[in-house]
This record gives C-alpha cells, sequence and structure tokens, in this order.
C-alpha cells in the first residue's frame, strides 16, 4: 500500500489511550480529525532516544505555538500498547497538549501505509516517523521518515506547513 499522501482523506480506525481520571478509551480517529485541524505523528517506539529526546519535546515545546495557528488535536501514536503509552506521557510533566494514544497492533499504521518493518531488530513491526498536518480529514501536508531519519518530522517542520 502507497504511503498516505498530502490530498488524501485520513482513514478511519480505532486507537487507544488513557484519558485523565485514567480509564481506559478507545477512540476513532476521524472523531479526533472531522471538522478540525489535527496533527498526527508517529513515531517508531515509545522510550526510544529520537522518539523521547527529540521529536516527543518539540510538539510540547511549540504546543502553544501551534495552537495559536489554529491546530486544535496533537495526537502522538505508536505501535505500543496503552499502557505503555500512559507511562511513556507521565515522563513528560509539562505536556498540557500532546494526546498520547496507541496502534497495538499496527493496524492503523497499516491503514496510513506506514508501517516499518523492525523485525531483524527484535522490534517487529514498527511506525515510520511521520508528521501529518489534517484539516478536516484531508492531509494537507506529509512529512513520512526513511529509515531511521529525523529530518522532515519535528514540529518546527510542520509549523512551516501552517
Amino acid at each position: 500500500m502507497a504511503p498516505i499522501a498530502v490530498g488524501d482523506v485520513l482513514p478511519d480506525g480505532k486507537l487507544a489511550y488513557f484519558d485523565e481520571q485514567d480509564q481506559l478509551q478507545e477512540v476513532s480517529v476521524h472523531s479526533l480529525a472531522a471538522g478540525k485541524k489535527i496533527i498526527l505523528f508517529g513515531v517508531p517506539g515509545a522510550f526510544t532516544p529520537t522518539c523521547s529526546l527529540k521529536h516527543v519535546p518539540g510538539f510540547i515545546e511549540k504546543a502553544e505555538e501551534l495552537k495559536s495557528k489554529g491546530v486544535t488535536e496533537i495526537v502522538c501514536i505508536s505501535v505500543n500498547d496503552p499502557f505503555v503509552m500512559k507511562a511513556w506521557a507521565k515522563t513528560y510533566p509539562d505536556n498540557k497538549h500532546v494526546k498520547f494514544v496507541a496502534d497495538g497492533s499496527a493496524t492503523y499504521t497499516h491503514a496510513l501505509g506506514l508501517e516499518l518493518d523492525l523485525q531483524e531488530k527484535g522490534l517487529g513491526t514498527r511506525s515510520r516517523r511521520f508528521a501529518l498536518l489534517v484539516d478536516d480529514l484531508k492531509v494537507k501536508a506529509a512529512n513520512i521518515e526513511g529509515g531511521g531519519e529525523f529530518t522532515v518530522s519535528s514540529a518546527d517542520d510542520i509549523l512551516k506547513d501552517l
């Protein structure tokens, strides 16, 4: 399947997360994105160095600026279970705007065409690193990394697209 691209409609799918009351929730992607301007960014794995030290902190630090440009949701997705995503989110006590969601079986990642085969490294199927700017379900920017790169999917890169 070809990776999602500018002009495509964001596919629907179910993701999981823990809400503020520590209750496990399932949410449809369309309910997060319909009628809104959102950023959906994906990382290969929670607690991994580039994801934890660069990618996620950038979106947390730039969240207010992104919101000031009309972004209503900033969503971080990873092929991890919701318990891991909850624990990872807790490592960012200053985070007020980034929602951490789990795609435990990589089903949604496959729907986006952004799966990354890391079985040789013992990590199974993961997500490529990416950042999508979506306006009312339509992809306006698709910043998708190759391999282990981190060159086009940062918060600063998305700010250039706004």
